[in-house]
């Protein structure tokens, strides 16, 4: 009897770590983005608020600002920048524009991920507005501008990482999230 007892206990504490391990590994994602999202790693920017934006001083440097759009394979959207490149004073904000278009015959929504190079250039990229923090829907042939609000914090003139970069890229692909027809979004949105 003992023994059997010593066994479910074992069974049990395995089938706990088991689960664990699971609940980690769905985790994971969302954690690390957390943490690219905070520190920068991994050409993630941060995200800030007007308030902090406000608060930042401009430098007087400038520096060129690269715009890439992409989408992913099964996206069918046409998606671009209005500007392949910009020059902005450090410490100072500025707007980019993109513009996405709905090529498909279905309602279609996305979210945009994106990335900053080079690497260590990326936690100096702070957005205070961008279509990437939320989904965008598109009904069929819907075109629209996207603005991304954003500076880049002077201390990335006093980091030595930086010395040699001349342009940083900001860099976003889309993805579907989902796909549905247009009366269908109407009814959900009506509450019908």
């Amino acid at each position: 009897m003992q023994h059997r007892r010593s066994n479910a206990k074992v069974a049990l504490i395995a089938f706990s770590m088991a689960l664990g391990m699971l609940g980690l590994g769905y985790a994971s994602v969302p954690l690390y983005r957390i943490f690219c999202q905070v520190t920068g790693y991994g050409g993630t920017t941060k995200r800030v608020d007007a308030a902090q934006a406000a608060s930042i001083k401009d430098s007087g440097r400038t520096i060129s600002i690269r715009f890439d759009a992409n989408v992913a394979r099964d996206m069918p959207w046409d998606f671009k920048p209005l500007q392949n490149t910009d020059t902005v004073s450090i410490g100072a904000r500025d707007m980019a524009l993109f513009w996405a278009k709905n090529t498909s015959d279905q309602t279609v929504t996305g979210t945009a991920s994106f990335n900053v190079e080079p690497e260590q250039a990326a936690k100096y990229f702070n957005k205070i507005q961008c279509f990437c923090f939320t989904e965008q829907t598109l009904k069929p042939g819907e075109e629209v501008r996207m603005p991304v609000l954003y500076y880049v914090d002077p201390a990335f003139l006093d980091d030595p990482d930086n010395k040699d970069v001349q342009q940083i890229t900001l860099s976003y692909t889309f993805h579907v999230t989902s796909i549905g027809d247009a009366k269908a979004l109407d009814r959900d949105q009506s509450g019908g």
